[in-house]
């Protein structure tokens, strides 16, 4: 009798830890890179799993589209790539909101041959600029707005490098820690990289969205879910990145320990994660007068209408901890 209560309790015991695994399914906007480390490093140390979760990450691309799997429910979590994403949520009345931006800076560049006077954002006015479609209706429009460019500017940027490489006066986008190594790499050349996030846009970018009935139902969970993600980052950043570049590498075989250390380097340069309302913080952080602010600014540029009500774009119920490496406020 004993022993069969012993084996009840067990299998009572076993149950009860499958139960405590929920399971959530994270999109993010590209694929595999360092610039989603902390995600993987908390995936790969078990981050995730002692907060009682069974997260699968689901890598983006160009013909990835993880916002409409978001609103369709095959996703609980998924990055928004910036600021314009969220407020769009708001414009077109869409219940969901970020939860948490994970970089404190665009990351985004635009990217010229050296030696040839493409040296700053005002000397590109009028020059023609490959952008993807995305960009046209986000950052681009700050760009317009302080510098005088205009669409007709615009050549469509395909996310293949053969362009760019092929044409000394050629300028395209890209990503601070990717584009530029590759250029190198490929055309021994040390292209002119001008960071979006200089020239003054203010907005977050690498956001968690969710909808707002994850948030009211299960607030528990994405409680977990962001405190493991940032405990990660601290640990992807701070301590040994090899769990997380791991996983990276088994999911994006182009990866090269070179690329991931030169993506990890940048962000660590030039304060992607930690500078800005992180500082102060946490990474993560958010607060109510930089929506504000970047709100303003695209109003007055028309790209939003006024008495928007940004509060649904966003909530802070869950960041500005100041979580640590060792997982408490």
């Amino acid at each position: 009798m004993i022993r069969w209560l012993a084996v009840l309790l067990s299998l009572s015991l076993v149950s009860g830890a499958a139960r405590a695994q929920d399971k959530v399914t994270f999109g993010l906007d590209w694929k595999a890179e360092a610039e989603y480390g902390g995600f993987y490093q908390a995936l790969a140390t078990g981050l995730y799993a002692k907060k009682g979760l069974d997260v699968a990450i689901r890598q983006g691309g160009p013909q990835v589209n993880h916002p409409q799997l978001l609103l369709a429910g095959r996703l609980d979590f998924n990055i928004t790539s910036n600021g314009f994403l969220a407020l769009n949520f708001v414009k077109e009345n869409i219940p969901f909101r970020t939860v948490a931006a994970i970089f404190q800076k665009e990351p985004a560049v635009l990217i010229a041959h050296p030696g040839v006077g493409n040296d700053s954002f005002a000397a590109l006015k009028g020059k023609p600029i490959m952008i993807s479609g995305d960009t046209r209706v986000g950052w681009w429009n700050f760009l317009k707005a302080k510098f005088g460019y205009s669409d007709s500017q615009i050549r469509p940027y395909t996310f293949n490098l053969g362009p760019f490489l092929a044409n000394k006066n050629a300028v395209q986008q890209g990503y601070l820690g990717s584009e530029p190594f590759s250029i190198k790499e490929q055309a021994h050349i040390d292209p002119v990289v001008l960071l979006v996030a200089d020239a003054g846009f203010k907005g977050y970018a690498s956001l968690i969205a969710t909808s707002d009935k994850m948030i009211k139902e299960k607030p528990d969970l994405v409680q977990r879910f962001l405190d493991a993600s940032i405990e990660g980052w601290y640990s992807y950043l701070s301590g040994d990145p090899t769990p997380g570049n791991k996983l990276i590498k088994d999911a994006n075989p182009e990866m090269s320990d070179a690329l991931i250390a030169f993506g990890i380097a940048a962000m660590k340069q030039h304060g992607i994660l930690t500078s800005g309302d992180a500082a102060q913080l946490g990474i993560g952080a958010m607060t109510a007068e930089r929506w504000a602010e970047f709100y303003k600014a695209t109003s007055e540029e028309g790209i939003y209408p006024a008495g928007l009500d940004i509060t649904k774009a966003y909530t802070l119920q869950f960041v500005n901890k100041k979580v640590g490496m060792g997982g408490q406020p």
